[in-house]
């Protein structure tokens, strides 16, 4: 399955956001991500077979406990395509960076007139 098609799926989408801030207990993830989508705890079990299939989750058994985490490899995939198509938003990131520090310029200049 192509890495697009994994994050193409919100629940797995999500799961990844939430492993990428760092490992994670199966309960917690059912808890979490299944109560955000109302799904059950075994939907969310699918969906956690399928990132580890694909090779974005690794598990590991931590006494009777599953414990996931992210495998940024497959991420480095998308990264490396999105790569190819930065000049295009480039352009706009680097004016509104300009727009947003002349805006805070000129509060800062309004600020001290008004002291």
């Amino acid at each position: 399955m192509h890495p697009f098609a994994v994050l193409g799926d919100p629940v797995r989408r999500r799961l990844v956001e939430v492993l990428a801030d760092g490992e994670r207990a199966a309960g917690e993830l059912v808890e979490l991500v299944g109560g955000e989508f109302g799904i059950t705890q075994s939907a969310v079990s699918q969906q956690l077979h399928v990132l580890r299939e694909q090779g974005f989750a690794t598990v590991r058994a931590e006494g009777r406990r599953r414990i996931y985490a992210l495998d940024p490899r497959p991420l480095r995939t998308v990264g490396a395509w999105a790569a190819r198509y930065r000049s295009f938003w480039e352009a706009a990131m680097d004016g509104l960076e300009n727009e947003v520090a002349l805006g805070k310029a000129e509060r800062a200049k309004a600020g001290r007139a008004a002291s």
